[in-house]
C-alpha cells in the first residue's frame, strides 16, 4: 500500500524520548528515518530499561519502544569529515529533527541558517525543554522538571498525596507528539508553497494545552484546581467507586445519567434530594454522595455493575491492572502492537501507528536498528567507497 510519507527522508539526531517519539510516528507513516548516533554508544535510551542484558546489547527496552522502522548511522559531528557527511545527507533530505539544548548545532556549524544554504527547502525541528529563546532557554530539562514547572504535579493527587507526578513521562511524550504534528504541518505547507522552515518545540509549551479545561477555569473564571484524586472535577458522581471485589470507574456526567444511576441502584429518592438535585450543587457535595453510592455498590461485584450501567447508558468500566490493560481483547482487535524479531533478543511487541488510515495504514515493519547497522548502506549511497569507509572507522568518525 502507499504510505503517506513515502520518499520523505528524515535525519534524526534525537535521543531518549521526546525526539525519538516524534520520529517514530514519521517512520510509521512511511518516512525514511535515518537515526544519527554517536559512534561510541549511540542514543542513551539504548542503555535504559528494566532488562540489563538488553542494555548491555545497547538495545534497552526504552530504545526498543521508540525506534522501529528506523535506520542507524553512527557519525561523530565534531569532526570535519563527519560534518561533511551530514551536509551531504542534508542536501537530499526533507526533515531534520534534534533535541539538543539550544545553540548546540550552531556551535557545531550546523545550525539552521547554515543548513538552508545547502537545502533551502529543509524543515528543521528543534525540540527542547523551554524553547530556543527566553530567560529559561538554557536550563536543563527532564520530564519531571517540566511536570513540576508546568503545574502538572500541582494538580495531581489529593490532599494526602500532592504534589504528584504522572506515572509516565507525559511532558516528553506530548512534546514528541507536538513535534510530529508540527512537522506534518510544515510538510503540507511546503507541498503548497515550496518553502521549508524552522520549528521550535518546547516541552513546557506543549504540555499546557493538555490542561486546557483546568487552565481555562483558572484564567477565565478564577477557579483554582481542586485536589480530588480519582474524582472528575467536571461532574458527580464521576470517578472511582468501591465495589464488593474492588473498584470501578463511573462517569454519570449528564443529568439523565445521574437520575438513571439512582434508579438502577435503588435509591431514587436522591434525585430530588436538595444536596444532589442539581449538577453544580452535586459537585460541591460529592463527599457526602460517594459513601451513599458505595454502600450499594459494595453489595455486588464490579463486573455486575459495569454490565448493568453500560447497558443502561451510564459509562462505566473496570480498573484493570497494567498487564490486563495491555492484554485486553479490544487492544488485540485494534492491532495496537505488532511483533517484530530483534537480533539477539527475539520477537518483541512494539506499537503500530494508532491512527487507523483506510488508504495508507502504518505498521511496524522493521525492528529498531542495532547501533550503526545501516552505516555502510547509507554512506555507500552518497558516494563513499570501502576504503573511505574504513578510513572513517579508523578515525572513529563512524
Amino acid at each position: 500500500m502507499n504510505k503517506i510519507l513515502e520518499n520523505i527522508k528524515v535525519l534524526d539526531l534525537t535521543n531518549v524520548l521526546s525526539g525519538p517519539f516524534a520520529t517514530l510516528h514519521l517512520s510509521l507513516l512511511g518516512a525514511d528515518v535515518i537515526k544519527i548516533e554517536n559512534p561510541k554508544d549511540g542514543d542513551l535510551a539504548r542503555k535504559l530499561g528494566s532488562k540489563s542484558e538488553y542494555n548491555n546489547l545497547l538495545m534497552g527496552t526504552s530504545f526498543l519502544a521508540q525506534n522501529a522502522n528506523k535506520k542507524s548511522l553512527t557519525l561523530n559531528l565534531k569532526f570535519d569529515e563527519g560534518k561533511e557527511i551530514f551536509k551531504k545527507l542534508v542536501a537530499e533530505s526533507d526533515v531534520i529533527v534534534e533535541n539538543f539544548r539550544p545553540k548546540v548545532m550552531e556551535r557545531l556549524g550546523l545550525g539552521y541558517d547554515e543548513l538552508i544554504k545547502i537545502n533551502p527547502k529543509i524543515i528543521y525541528c528543534a525540540i527542547s525543554g523551554f524553547g530556543q529563546d527566553g530567560p529559561d532557554a538554557d536550563k536543563p530539562a527532564y520530564d519531571q522538571i517540566i511536570q513540576g514547572l508546568s503545574g502538572v504535579m500541582a494538580i495531581n493527587g489529593d490532599q494526602t498525596l500532592n504534589p504528584l507526578r504522572s506515572g509516565f513521562p507525559v511532558c516528553d511524550t506530548v512534546g514528541g507528539l507536538n513535534a510530529a504534528f508540527a512537522i506534518m504541518s510544515a510538510l503540507f505547507h511546503r507541498e503548497r508553497t515550496g518553502e521549508g522552515q524552522f520549528i521550535d518545540i518546547a516541552m513546557l509549551d506543549s504540555i499546557m494545552p493538555l490542561m486546557g479545561w483546568v487552565v481555562s477555569n483558572w484564567l477565565l473564571a478564577g477557579q483554582a484546581p481542586q485536589l480530588l484524586g480519582n474524582d472528575n472535577f467536571t461532574a458527580a458522581p464521576s470517578g472511582v467507586f468501591k465495589t464488593k471485589d474492588g473498584s470501578m470507574n463511573i462517569a454519570a456526567n449528564k443529568q439523565e445519567q445521574w437520575e438513571q444511576l439512582c434508579n438502577l441502584i435503588g435509591i431514587p429518592e436522591l434525585i430530588e434530594d436538595l444536596r444532589f438535585k442539581e449538577r453544580d450543587i452535586r459537585k460541591k457535595n460529592r463527599f457526602e454522595l460517594t459513601p451513599i453510592i458505595e454502600k450499594v455498590l459494595q453489595t455486588k461485584e464490579t463486573s455486575f455493575w459495569v454490565e448493568l450501567f453500560n447497558n443502561n447508558g451510564i459509562p462505566s468500566g473496570e480498573i484493570l491492572s497494567f498487564a490486563e490493560a495491555l492484554d485486553q481483547t479490544q487492544i488485540k482487535h485494534r492491532q495496537t502492537f505488532n511483533n517484530v524479531n530483534v537480533t539477539g533478543i527475539g520477537d518483541v511487541p512494539l506499537f503500530n501507528l494508532t491512527a487507523k488510515f483506510s488508504k495508507t495504514p502504518g505498521f511496524v515493519e522493521t525492528p529498531p536498528p542495532l547501533l550503526g547497522e545501516h552505516t555502510l548502506e547509507i554512506l555507500s549511497k552518497i558516494g563513499y567507497d570501502n576504503d573511505s569507509i574504513d578510513m572513517l572507522k579508523s578515525k572513529k568518525i563512524i
